[in-house]
């Protein structure tokens, strides 16, 4: 115990306000909770953020080659692209919506079958079965998610959501216990 005591005693100007992090949570959880209640909706608002997000992004991007021109080629076309990926999606913000929710899930399932082909990988080089059969089963999911996904991105919001509310109160349990610490 005197340990744990002493690595807080450590680490403890270097952490976040309490209430910064109750605030956090408090946020994500009422996003979570708008995710699962109102899933369109939310969806459509917090799509149109992101198109502002790269809008604003691309545009600084852009700009800062005036001052550092290292990797100019690249910055320019992330730039560009992050410029007009905003754009669209604040000129359009349902379709917008939809494009990047089904990006979305598509990734997802294209991940689920990257990651069986590498456990099948790592069980056939001595892993074990066990490995190979989730890595089956990975493989499986990811190809129904991938080329099914227009019947999946419904349910991403409020996979999304649930993620949310968790995670939010999570944080609202940290920021108490990083409030007995501060104190």
């Amino acid at each position: 115990m005197a340990d744990a005591t002493a690595n807080v005693a450590v680490t403890k100007g270097q952490l976040m306000p309490w209430w910064l992090t109750l605030v956090q949570g408090i946020a994500v959880l009422a996003i979570g909770l708008l995710l699962i209640f109102m899933p369109a909706k939310t969806t459509v608002v917090l799509v149109l953020f992101l198109g502002w997000w790269w809008l604003v992004s691309g545009i600084f991007e852009i700009g800062s080659l005036f001052v550092d021109r290292t990797a100019w080629g690249w910055r320019l076309f992330t730039g560009l692209l992050s410029l007009l990926a905003g754009a669209y999606i604040i000129g359009a913000p349902l379709v917008g919506a939809v494009v990047v929710v089904g990006v979305a899930t598509l990734m997802l399932g294209i991940n689920g079958m990257i990651i069986g082909i590498v456990d099948i990988i790592k069980a056939t080089q001595g892993a074990g079965w066990g490995k190979g059969i989730l890595g089956i089963l990975s493989f499986i999911f990811g190809a129904v998610i991938a080329f099914n996904f227009t019947t999946f991105m419904s349910a991403l919001p409020w996979v999304w959501g649930i993620f949310a509310v968790a995670g939010g109160i999570a944080a609202i349990a940290m920021s108490f216990q990083l409030r007995k610490i501060e104190a």
